[in-house]
């Protein structure tokens, strides 16, 4: 990155953490008065946009290959994409990347939602609903319907829903290239999607034991890029500066496992290759990060 790019994004990033820092907090009076913005803060906050992509020409990619990573949410690194998970004792300012996305879901900001990473099957917002909660209803509570079609049987009904903290890992897919008129190997996130157990076997572990994880929807990152801006994550170094999601995401501050990437058998994954032992596939992982780490030193090795 030249010193032109860096100041830029150094200069938006500070920007951004003034504007989103909870305002007022020192000089408030009252605890009525805190998180109450000045009109230059406000004046700040509509101005603040994620920084465009810049265009790139496929004539200037030297080299490009497509990823597709498993961010695991138990790994420290990667715990400022899982907290919070209980929203009602904390600031509403403060939400999961979860929460963050489903609530620009919801409110209509993102749109582009698919259910698979290659974005050919679209997907609704009642799709997505169907994914996240699931009603039992007990034999007694059926007999008593078959009796009298208006019983209450509310007592005799047991809903699970997927929520914050069910969420255990994110997948992503990515294209890294070879920029040869910046002369730089780049990284641009594609699609997002939260991972969790399926809904169906929620309450049921202790009978069916651990259930596969999937991923819930997919959403085409920069659809999503405006609402994941306006959202901070909490920065441990200084938390009056917190980190917006999308740079958090672009700056590739987590740690991710690839599992599959773009190659000559149908992009295959990993575990389809090398099968049976865990290490064996993470050495694989290593394998393709080293190789695309070492695309621009070669470039540059005669």
């Amino acid at each position: 990155m030249n010193w032109k790019s860096f100041t830029v994004a150094a200069v938006a990033l500070f920007t951004t953490g003034i504007a989103s820092a909870q305002s007022n907090l020192l000089n408030a009076t009252s605890p009525e008065e805190i998180g109450k913005k000045t009109q230059q803060q406000k004046d700040a906050d509509n101005n603040d946009n994620p920084l465009e992509y810049g265009f790139v020409d496929d004539r200037d990619l030297l080299w490009s290959k497509v990823t597709w990573e498993y961010i695991d949410l138990n790994e420290r690194i990667n715990l400022p994409l899982y907290y919070p998970v209980d929203t009602n004792n904390i600031s509403s300012d403060r939400r999961s990347l979860y929460d963050t996305l489903l609530k620009g879901i919801r409110q209509g900001k993102v749109t582009k939602i698919y259910d698979d990473s290659y974005f050919t099957t679209s997907m609704t917002i009642k799709e997505i609903d169907e994914k996240l909660v699931r009603i039992d209803t007990s034999d007694y509570a059926i007999d008593l319907l078959n009796e009298d079609p208006n019983a209450d049987i509310r007592d005799y009904v047991d809903t699970y829903n997927l929520e914050s903290r069910h969420v255990v890992g994110f997948q992503i897919r990515g294209v890294w290239y070879f920029d040869k008129r910046q002369g730089e190997l780049k990284y641009r996130l594609i699609g997002l999607a939260p991972v969790t157990p399926d809904v169906q076997t929620l309450g049921k572990e202790d009978e069916l034991g651990e259930s596969e994880k999937l991923p819930l929807f997919w959403v085409y990152y920069p659809d999503a890029r405006y609402v994941l801006h306006n959202a901070k994550a909490f920065n441990e170094k200084n938390s009056a500066y917190p980190i917006s999601y999308d740079h958090l995401l672009n700056a590739r501050r987590f740690n991710g496992i690839i599992y599959r990437s773009e190659n000559v058998y149908g992009n295959r994954d990993v575990r389809d290759y090398v099968r049976g032992n865990s290490l064996f596939q993470v050495l694989e992982s290593d394998r393709i990060k080293d190789e695309i780490r070492s695309k621009e030193h070669d470039m540059w090795s005669y």
